[in-house]
């Protein structure tokens, strides 16, 4: 690869030199450091920034050398394993800059939604690779709304996108993955099967048990997207009139009522079917790879893709290049880091990658390499098709994605989830002030107008009994002054706290909702009255359906082996969290709702 006589870009943005004396002072500062070595990379510049409430704080802002020919670069989960091997290739390659620099790919993993929200703000990467440009667009969007009409004085020109270069290496469509026995069960492989198949078959079947990721992941959005056109009857052109149209909303809804849960997604799908087999699901929404990954890692049943009758959207993995520099404090990426961008996306569409990318189960973005060619995992089976989907949906503009992913809370399952929050004496100081952040972002999570949540605050005995109540603007109020006030004293009465949430969830005998418990705890159970098996026998007459139990080790002295125990026999999850991810953990649980 020639990259001595390649055209080199100019970087737009603000000039170094033009910013103001404190940055300045800064980068003399800094200049101390890369005098002594000019490749150092992921320095951190401490600054003094404003928020949008007007406090001054002190914020770690990215930096890197400004000869730097590393490219970091943020991918989605279920591609990290395959662009990790590609990554380690072209770094193997020793391309150099026309400086002499060594071009070198880094990777870190980051769910896109997160990814979004980091390059709104100083991101810790220099290029960003989600599954789905849906959130290139969310990005530009945003990016648009906050500095797009911007006065004369400020350094971000009007108009100016956060998005420089973009490419696409590969594509997977959206399917429905299901166990052979339970597709064959639908109809496959001799007729098309679609959502009203689905909705069907868990309407007259208790045990029937699917999932779709919540509309915070490419492959729920995707899916959701799918659903509001087939009740519009449309497969291209929906309009934000025809998404909110009557017949489109109660088809949703009808569909959306047979959900056993929403959450993360399909790389997390697939960790628990490895652990819990049928027993966990029948059926999940995710990407063509999935399927294939799954049947050539796991030995048993097969997984077989389902292509929806009515159509499907695509997951389509682009590679981007942010414009940095356009905010105070914020460095420009390189011009190596730039040639760094454009070598590794010739790379990735070379054919010895795409040829890689397709044996790991993606479709090539090179429509000239076959997908039933030798060696192909298309080839010689029918758990996936490539010939399918036969219809492809229009991708909706922006603005009708963002109806459908409001509208989407009001047409998904309704949820009943009680939290259950351990305020003994071991939580006083930051594990109370962090849990008081992270129970706040949990309830303002909470969108849907059937959703309901209460509180039970427990120490030696229950402290504050909120029963469930639907999120409207009063009761948020009220829940979040509550959650304000929370104190750390008292003993730990976990498993009465936790047999009260469930007995009320019992006593509510709304099947139509997704009913859950989320617990957290520090500590060592050392108050209750009742047992666990206490809790056992009360799940046990709770129906087909009993309240799922979320369960989360605060710290190193939680009783792991307890919580452990009450998420399996609640069929939910186990997590570890500290002061630093408590408040995340807390959000990507909310998205199971």
């Amino acid at each position: 690869m020639n990259l001595g006589n390649r055209h080199t870009p100019r970087r737009r943005g603000a000039p170094i030199r033009r910013r103001n004396l404190g940055l300045a002072i800064g980068a003399i500062a800094l200049s101390l450091v890369l005098c002594t070595s000019a490749t150092i990379s992921g320095i951190l510049w401490v600054v003094r920034a404003f928020t949008d409430r007007g406090d001054d704080i002190v914020q770690q802002v990215p930096a890197w050398a400004v000869d730097s020919a590393e490219l970091t670069v943020a991918v989605s989960p279920v591609m990290a394993p395959v662009l990790q091997e590609l990554a380690g290739r072209f770094n193997s390659l020793d391309y150099r800059t026309p400086d002499g620099k060594k071009m070198a790919v880094r990777l870190v993993t980051e769910v896109p939604e997160k990814m979004v929200q980091q390059a709104l703000d100083f991101p810790p990467f220099q290029a960003m690779s989600p599954d789905s440009s849906l959130w290139l667009e969310q990005l530009e969007a945003e990016w648009a709304r906050r500095y797009g009409d911007q006065n004369e004085d400020t350094t971000i020109p009007i108009g100016q996108r956060r998005i420089s270069e973009q490419m696409r290496y590969a594509v997977s469509p959206v399917v429905i993955a299901a166990w052979e026995s339970v597709a064959r069960e639908l109809g496959w492989p001799e007729r098309p099967i679609g959502w009203q198949d689905i909705q069907r078959k868990a309407t007259e079947d208790p045990n029937f048990k699917w999932n779709h990721p919540s509309t915070n992941n490419a492959s729920g959005l995707l899916a959701t997207l799918a659903e509001f056109y087939a009740g519009a009857g449309l497969t291209r052109g929906l309009t934000e009139e025809a998404a909110t149209a009557e017949e489109t909303l109660a088809y949703v809804q009808a569909v959306e009522a047979t959900v056993r849960f929403y959450g993360e997604g399909e790389e997390v799908i697939v960790q628990r079917l490895a652990q819990e087999g049928r027993s966990f699901l029948d059926a999940f929404v995710g990407q063509e790879q999935v399927v294939i990954d799954w049947n050539r890692r796991q030995q048993g049943e097969r997984l077989v893709a389902i292509y929806p009758a009515e159509g499907t959207l695509w997951t389509d993995h682009p590679l981007a290049l942010l414009e940095l520099g356009n905010k105070p404090h914020e460095l420009s990426v390189t011009e190596n880091q730039r040639l760094t961008f454009q070598a590794f996306a010739q790379f990735l569409r070379s054919q010895e990658s795409q040829l890689a990318l397709l044996a790991a189960g993606y479709r090539p973005a090179d429509l000239s390499i076959p997908l039933d060619g030798p060696g192909s995992p298309f080839a010689n089976t029918d758990a996936v098709d490539w010939r399918q989907p036969q219809t492809t949906l229009q991708m909706p503009p922006p603005s009708v994605v963002n109806v459908v992913r409001n509208v989407w809370y009001y047409t998904k399952r309704p949820t009943n989830v009680y939290l259950v929050v351990d305020t003994s004496g071991s939580m006083e100081g930051t594990k109370i002030a962090r849990t008081r952040e992270a129970l706040a972002a949990f309830v303002q999570q909470i969108q849907g107008d059937r959703d309901r949540v209460g509180l039970i605050e427990f120490g030696t005995s229950t402290k504050n009994f909120i029963p469930l109540r639907v999120m409207d603007e009063r009761n948020r109020r009220d829940l979040l002054q509550v959650i304000e006030q929370m104190e750390a004293f008292g003993g730990t009465a976990l498993i009465d706290a936790v047999y009260d949430a469930v007995a009320d969830l019992q006593a509510q005998g709304d099947e139509s909702a997704i009913n859950a418990v989320v617990v957290m705890t520090d500590g060592q159970e050392n108050e209750s009255y009742r047992r666990l098996a206490d809790i056992e026998e009360l799940l046990r007459r709770s129906g087909s359906r009993p309240p799922v139990i979320f369960t989360i080790a605060f710290g190193q002295d939680a009783d792991e082996r307890l919580l452990q125990e009450l998420a399996r026999i609640g069929q939910g999850q186990f997590r570890r969290a500290d002061e630093t991810d408590i408040q995340e953990l807390y959000r990507i649980i909310s998205t199971y709702f």
